[in-house]
């Protein structure tokens, strides 16, 4: 995690970057409140802590600056000005946690992993390694299909077309989107060749537990053979 400290007391800096090191955080340091918003644009950190009492510009109009310059890195301001009132301003100003000085380090460590958990963006699953529909298979590690087993032989355009189709089972693709991934940047080719390449594939899958199926005005699916 890549912290940045926003605080002018010279012991607390040092105190804190010496104890959130030793924790695997990577703490980085600015002490004025005019120069806050462009080390925080530079250094683009994980997570920011944020003193209120600053020289130059008080924490919470850095606070205020940077949200409206479309900064959204997770905010907890650390200040002495304990009280129900400042607390509900620093979070109202945009602060995504609130702890008073003195504080316990590692409440403090608890609370920015939590913060810094909270905006981390989705994991995107892996594609399975093997995607199968009746007896038909495609190898996303090798791009191959098979067929029972054996490996199908596909020109490219046929082999774009059926991993477009086996990707959504039992959904229907339009020709047009098939047609932009079939032949893409070719405007030699009209529309209408997607069918030559349906009808290619299909006489491909004569044997296969599958049917790629024409729906009128919606374009093609692949489904399996009950």
């Amino acid at each position: 995690m890549k912290l940045l400290l926003i605080e002018d007391d010279r012991s607390m800096q040092t105190a804190l970057q010496r104890a959130l090191s030793r924790r695997q955080i990577e703490v980085s340091l600015c002490e004025d409140g005019s120069l806050a918003l462009a080390c925080w644009q530079e250094r683009q950190p994980d997570v920011v802590v944020l003193d209120l009492s600053l020289p130059g510009l008080d924490g919470l109009h850095v606070l205020d600056q940077a949200r409206r310059a479309g900064l959204r890195t997770p905010v907890l301001i650390l200040t002495a000005r304990g009280t129900v009132g400042d607390r509900v301003i620093g979070l109202n100003s945009g602060a995504d946690d609130y702890l008073a000085k003195p504080f316990d380090l590692d409440e403090l460590e608890a609370r920015l992993r939590a913060l810094h958990r909270r905006h981390q963006p989705p994991a995107v699953p892996a594609p399975e390694q093997r995607q199968q529909l009746g007896d038909l298979e495609f190898d996303n590690e090798n791009g191959a299909f098979y067929l029972r087993g054996e490996v199908l032989d596909l020109s490219p355009r046929e082999q774009t077309l059926l991993q477009v189709l086996i990707s959504r089972p039992g959904h229907a693709v339009s020709k047009e989107r098939l047609f932009a991934l079939v032949f893409p940047d070719d405007e030699t080719v009209q529309l209408e060749a997607i069918e030559v390449v349906v009808y290619r594939l299909r006489k491909k899958l004569t044997q296969a537990q599958v049917s790629l199926m024409t729906l009128r005005g919606l374009g093609y699916l692949l489904k399996a053979e009950t």
